[in-house]
């Protein structure tokens, strides 16, 4: 599913979407084309792939329903998975025969994204079952929770218009950072300003919302590993993806950086959504110290029966 993620922002940032003319599954209409281009190999290449996926991912999701399907989050995981997958090719296709909107097509990552993210739950919930590590009893308040689903949904937000800058070509219309020109903090002056300028605004301000987050787990929630490891994981991708976007436009689009920035923000959208896989298994608690004094008060019971 990764390589789907990253073939599909190849195919977008070489300029290969018609690489195969308007005719899907077949490329130009015929199972080996007569004139190979660059274009015509990076969009088989993707349509293979995607295919491919899709027999391992019906495999998949029919084998974790019959061995692990008493989770009662295995169902869901894979009929989201499947759906999604279905749909992101559904989209790519109508793309290619009838052609869509730049706003339509942002879309088309952000499908793929939620496919991913089903499929890394699901492996989660398997090394769950071989009790590789401790995600059972986690205890969150209400702000963490917040955060949680906050901080996801707007990631969703965010990635939008991340694609939306792709497809509207506007990488590269404000070529310095952070402001669009000579660093001077002017409005927008047309469409394609306020696309990237947008987009900008929106990474800067989940990067001080994941920040806060961290620091709230490091704060109150020691403890509890897979929080804790969690929210600092989650900022060293943030931290990664804003600086592959700087250098995305400092480096006048190299695909290299380019696709390194697609890279990150798909774990990092991955590792969210764990996150909200386990907020939606924990009861929420009052108070942020909560966790770290229900772990001091069983280890005090812990000692008096001891002595006892």
């Amino acid at each position: 599913m990764l390589f789907v993620l990253l073939g599909g922002a190849l195919v977008t940032k070489t300029g290969s979407g018609m690489g195969c003319g308007h005719s899907w599954p077949l490329c130009e209409g015929r199972i080996i084309p007569q004139h190979i281009t660059i274009a015509m190999v990076i969009e088989l290449a993707h349509r293979l792939v995607s295919g491919s996926v899709g027999i391992l991912l019906l495999i998949l999701c029919v084998w974790a329903w019959k061995t692990i399907g008493y989770k009662r989050e295995t169902k869901f995981l894979a009929i989201l998975s499947l759906f999604f997958l279905v749909l992101q090719a559904l989209i790519g296709a109508a793309a290619v025969v009838w052609g869509q909107s730049d706003f339509v097509l942002a879309i088309h990552f952000g499908i793929s994204l939620v496919s991913f993210a089903s499929v890394l739950l699901l492996t989660l919930l398997i090394f769950e079952v071989d009790q590789k590590f401790d995600a059972q009893n986690i205890v969150l308040d209400k702000r963490m929770k917040f955060h949680i689903y906050g901080i996801t949904i707007y990631s969703y937000i965010v990635i939008y218009s991340g694609a939306l800058v792709r497809h509207t070509k506007s990488s590269l219309v404000c070529p310095d950072w952070p402001f669009c020109v000579n660093s001077s903090p002017a409005m927008p002056e047309n469409l394609y300003e306020w696309v990237q300028m947008g987009h900008r605004m929106a990474a800067g301000l989940i990067f001080i919302w994941i920040a806060y987050a961290a620091y709230t787990a490091i704060k109150h929630y020691r403890n509890q590993k897979v929080i804790f490891w969690g929210w600092i994981i989650a900022f060293i991708l943030v931290c990664l993806q804003a600086i592959a976007g700087v250098l995305v436009v400092l480096s006048r689009l190299n695909l290299y950086i380019t696709l390194s920035h697609s890279l990150f923000i798909s774990c990092l959208f991955g590792l969210l959504s764990y996150l909200v896989l386990l907020a939606s298994r924990t009861k929420v608690n009052s108070g942020a110290e909560e966790p770290e004094k229900s772990s001091d008060s069983k280890n005090a019971n812990q000692s008096a029966a001891t002595i006892h």
